[in-house]
């Protein structure tokens, strides 16, 4: 029987809206705090950030808010991205699941941050603003923010946690190649980031100390730069449904509807684009797919992390939000999948996760590049290290299968090609990467330093 393997819509199907999950949340989000006086933020203190028009997407309840042209025209530079039915895979598992994966490793950086890097930059572009200043862990998100802020005329100014910027060089050529300007954070350039080095002067740094230093570099411009997030707040993880929303159309065309849905998860973007249209039709029209974040071992924000208020960044400059955290303090060790090495998730996520609307599960690194090598070995693409946590959570699920006799749907979000991560994978293939699980007991340390908030108790 021959049985179609890609799954391609039209550019006509390009989603025209974007979908809002705080339509849906069976409990409302709690408004972000001050990081100082610990009450609720004032649009004054936010607008010193972020663009008006995306501090309205954050706080709206629109279940549908529309992609403005401009948008839609650069997306069409890649979008809709394909499904691809993995049947090699699924032999060499000896599997009777279905395996299917949304591919986003199309886009011109190669990730699915794209989606709500050009928004971002259209929204700034549109209010009149000159220049972004951002975080990177992998460099996946700072290289499509520097792509966006070129189309559009606007500065970039990224902060790429150390240990990324030395085991990643290839990422920083692509960010200066469009225009960037990358330093290695901690840095000399801002107060966050030389009171770490006067600590440590080989500081590793973080994503959180990271947002730190961009956070600082925006709010201390005098209105020339605003902050760009390229995960965690709701609007990012709104801005990347069209990923979810294609997804729903395409397991259409290919006559089957998932019964698991699976993506990685680190701050929750490359999760929410593809899991939240997917929880929409869980509560709305009764469906029962089960939607899977799978994070590393070594950052288990949401398997071993507290749900409670915490920065959202490094040093206690940004502000103080609800979610599951490992603690604002959390120094994670040098994993290679750095874009998942962030010690909180996304309010969103976390509140579905507290409403067991989704499961998530922690893989340790080896066992995430050893399914990226089957992966690549069977269906030919090497994933980003940060996908190869959906690859595995796929590849148990499939095995699971194997064992019941079951034959169910499993749909994952490839959110990128690994193609910059070759030394990586040279490490693994070397038998140089190490099995790390992180200690609870730093956990219980770094819970020691969250802030006393005493809002909505």
């Amino acid at each position: 029987m021959n049985m179609p393997t890609r799954f391609d819509l039209p550019e006509s199907e390009l989603p025209r809206t974007w979908y809002n999950i705080n339509a849906d949340l069976p409990t409302p989000l709690l408004p972000p705090l001050h990081p100082a006086t610990l009450e609720p933020v004032t649009p004054e203190f936010l607008s010193v950030l972020s663009p008006l028009k995306i501090l309205e997407q954050d706080m709206s309840a629109h279940a549908e808010i529309e992609i403005p042209d401009p948008v839609r025209d650069i997306y069409k530079l890649w979008r809709p991205t394909p499904l691809l039915r993995a049947h090699r895979l699924e032999r060499a598992l000896e599997t009777p699941a279905h395996i299917y994966y949304k591919y986003e490793g199309v886009s011109p950086v190669g990730s699915h941050k794209p989606n709500t890097a050009v928004a971002q930059a259209f929204y700034l572009k549109d209010e009149g603003g000159k220049a972004f200043a951002t975080e990177t862990g992998a460099g996946q998100w700072g290289s499509a923010l520097a792509m966006a802020c070129n189309f559009f005329d606007l500065g970039c100014e990224v902060y790429m946690v150390r240990v990324s910027f030395d085991q990643k060089p290839f990422r920083r050529f692509v960010m200066e190649s469009y225009g960037g300007s990358v330093h290695a954070s901690p840095s000399n350039r801002t107060a966050a980031g030389r009171s770490l080095l006067t600590e440590d002067s080989n500081h590793p740094g973080s994503l959180g100390i990271a947002i730190s230093e961009a956070v600082e570099v925006a709010a201390t411009s005098n209105g020339a730069m605003k902050y760009s997030p390229g995960s965690f707040l709701p609007h990012v993880l709104l801005h990347q449904t069209v990923i979810g929303e294609e997804a729903i159309k395409q397991m259409d065309m290919a006559g089957e509807y998932p019964d698991i849905v699976i993506g990685c998860a680190g701050g929750g973007s490359n999760f929410g684009g593809i899991a939240f249209p997917f929880v929409r039709e869980n509560l709305r029209h009764g469906k029962r797919t089960r939607i899977i974040a799978a994070e590393p071992s070594a950052c288990p924000t949401l398997t071993r992390g507290t749900y409670t208020w915490d920065f959202a960044d490094g040093t206690g400059m940004a502000p103080v939000i609800k979610m599951h955290t490992l603690g604002h303090t959390f120094v994670p060790p040098g994993i290679h999948a750095g874009g998942l090495r962030y010690h909180g998730m996304a309010p969103q996520v976390s509140a579905l996760l507290e409403s067991d609307l989704i499961e998530a599960v922690s893989v340790d690194q080896v066992d995430c590049f050893e399914s990226g090598v089957l992966f690549g070995r069977t269906e030919g693409i090497l994933p980003a290290p940060e996908s190869n946590h959906a690859v595995r959570a796929t590849i148990n699920e499939a095995l699971a299968c194997k064992a019941s006799g079951e034959a169910k749907v499993i749909l994952f979000n490839l959110s990128g090609h690994g193609n910059f991560d070759m030394a990586a994978y040279g490490r693994y293939a070397a038998g140089e990467l190490e099995r790390f699980e992180y200690p609870q007991e730093a956990v219980a340390e770094a819970m020691t330093h969250l802030p006393k908030v005493t809002f909505g108790s």
